[in-house]
């Protein structure tokens, strides 16, 4: 691998950028599936909890509107939960004690940057939130239709092809951005004790000067948790911490 400085815009220091190779993704995934397999009780934890608030979203999938609103409280409580399972792989790779109550220490350590990077992933939510009202209203004549509607009167059929055709990509288009100022910040600012403004920028240029490995990373995010909800997310309690631990593992290669 080959090492590229780049250097931090607004002052920041400089932090050096590895290229890897397009099929690096799958060995973070091994990497991650060995710490899930040595940290198990801890691991599972983070994914229980994730699949119970999936559990919210897939509740009301009939309506993207709350399918919006359900994805913006997963933006904000996410990154608290991988960074959790950052810091089980960072002290199981430091030869520290690694188990639920000693990961939730990473939470006070980072709490300013973690929650400041949650607060923005929070604020793109928030406009594909307002993007999806807009969609609904125009589609529909009414922003917020009745619970009775939503369960029961197949809101998703009354919208057009086109309707739906922009509603999915507005979510893709976010989705990309959150990918991009996400891939590595969570792990980032655990390890380095970076703030959240360093951390997305570095996520940035790292997705950039590996674009073919990074959208094959973002294609098995997407698979993977598609399978979890395929499986009305029991699989999603092994696929989260299974990404979660694979993130640091994508951290430590492509941030040196």
């Amino acid at each position: 691998m080959s090492l590229v400085t780049h250097l931090s815009g607004h002052g920041g220091h400089a932090l050096p950028v590895m290229h890897v190779s397009l099929a690096r993704p799958f060995i973070w995934l091994g990497r991650g599936w060995e710490d899930l397999r040595r940290t198990p009780r801890a691991s599972l934890a983070y994914g229980l909890l994730v699949s119970v608030l999936g559990a919210v979203i897939l509740g009301f999938w009939r309506h993207p509107y709350f399918i919006a609103a359900g994805v913006s409280g997963f933006l904000l409580v996410g990154p608290l939960f991988a960074a959790g399972l950052c810091e089980l792989s960072r002290r199981r790779a430091a030869g520290e004690p690694a188990d639920f109550d000693t990961s939730l220490s990473v939470l006070a350590r980072h709490r300013k940057a973690l929650i400041r990077f949650s607060a923005e992933l929070l604020a793109i939510a928030a406009i594909w939130f307002a993007a999806s009202t807009l969609m609904l209203h125009l589609a529909l004549g009414s922003a917020g239709p009745s619970v009775e509607a939503t369960q029961w009167g197949g809101v998703l059929e009354q919208m057009t092809g086109a309707q739906m055709i922009s509603y999915a990509v507005v979510g893709v288009l976010l989705g990309c951005v959150v990918f991009a100022r996400s891939v590595v910040a969570v792990p980032l600012i655990i390890d380095r004790n970076v703030d959240s403004p360093t951390a997305v920028r570095t996520s940035i240029r790292v997705t950039l000067s590996d674009l073919p490995a990074m959208i094959l990373w973002a294609a098995l995010i997407v698979i993977l948790v598609g399978l979890g909800f395929a499986t009305f997310l029991v699989g999603m309690v092994a696929i989260f911490p299974l990404l979660g631990h694979a993130t640091w593992h994508a951290y430590r290669d492509l941030v040196k």
